[in-house]
Order: structure tokens, then C-alpha cells, then sequence
């Protein structure tokens, strides 16, 4: 009898430790998206994170940015259809130019919505009803996780004078 309790126990330990971290991760993870923090949300030194996104990005994003994420060709300028090509997110494009939250509202609504835009085409999806936003911070994190130490430190900065602003 004394064996079942303790494993009953012990059960409901697990149980409870588990609900308690989910709840804990869930609370951390949507604090990093609350809009009045601002600040730095990507984890590009986060290897489980950056792996994920790197597999999200290929089945995503690659085909129009770039195996190397090089972008497309030409792409500051508008193409045959009037529209800009896919723009690179290394370390030569202008995507770093731009602190987390943008870059993660870009991806999630859109550019047309965040800069309020009425009837802006773009060839970019808008990842709101398809990825999650912990998906998108991976596929961010992945991008970001390319760069040169540089690169990174001047994004770094981006970020922090962000929320030095607010």
C-alpha cells in the first residue's frame, strides 16, 4: 500500500513540476513579445532554437530569400509586376537594420499593416494564421545566428536603444 502512495505521489510531482514550467515558459515567452518591452527577443546563441528555425526557414522562407539567404536578384528594385523582390537577410541586406519587434511584426502581419499602408502588395506571406509566434522568434533567431559578430553587435545596439526610447 505504502508503494502505491509513493508512486502516486510521485506522480503527481511530475505532474505538477511540469505545469508549473510550461506555465513558467509560457509566461517568459510572452513577456518577450509584449510591445512595451521593445527589446531583444532573439536567441541566435540558442542551438535548439536556431535549428528549428533553420528547418522552419527552409520550408518557408528559402525559396524566395535564399538557400544563403542572399535574396533575390536585383532585389532593391521593384520587378515586372511593380513589386520588390525578396531581400536578403545576411549580413548585406537591411534586414539587421531592424530591431527584434519589427522585424517580428513584419513577419507576422505584414509590412503594410505595421506601417499602415492601405492596398500595399507585397510577394511576402504574412505569417500571423500559419506560423506561431515561437516559430517565428526560431526562424528570426536562425537568420540572425548568420551573421558576423559585427553585424550582431550593431543589431544588439538597435535593440537596446529601442527600449532606451520607451
Amino acid at each position: 500500500m505504502k508503494k502505491n502512495a509513493y508512486k502516486k505521489i510521485g506522480i503527481i510531482l511530475v505532474i505538477v513540476v511540469a505545469i508549473f514550467s510550461f506555465l513558467e515558459m509560457k509566461y517568459k515567452f510572452s513577456a518577450k513579445l509584449n510591445p512595451k518591452l521593445a527589446g531583444a527577443v532573439f536567441s541566435p546563441n540558442d542551438k535548439e532554437l536556431v535549428s528549428l528555425g533553420k528547418e522552419i526557414y527552409f520550408a518557408n522562407c528559402g525559396s524566395c530569400h535564399g538557400a544563403n539567404l542572399e535574396g533575390e536578384p536585383n532585389w532593391q528594385n521593384p520587378n515586372e509586376n511593380g513589386l520588390m523582390p525578396a531581400p536578403p537577410h545576411d549580413e548585406n541586406g537591411h534586414t539587421w537594420h531592424h530591431t527584434d519587434k519589427m522585424l517580428f511584426d513584419i513577419t507576422k502581419y505584414g509590412f503594410g499593416k505595421i506601417a499602415n499602408l492601405q492596398g500595399y502588395k507585397t510577394n511576402m506571406p504574412i505569417y500571423e494564421n500559419v506560423l506561431s509566434d515561437e516559430k517565428i522568434i526560431a526562424v528570426l533567431s536562425y537568420i540572425k545566428s548568420t551573421w558576423p559578430d559585427k553585424i550582431k553587435q550593431q543589431h544588439d545596439k538597435r535593440n537596446a536603444d529601442s527600449v532606451a526610447a520607451n
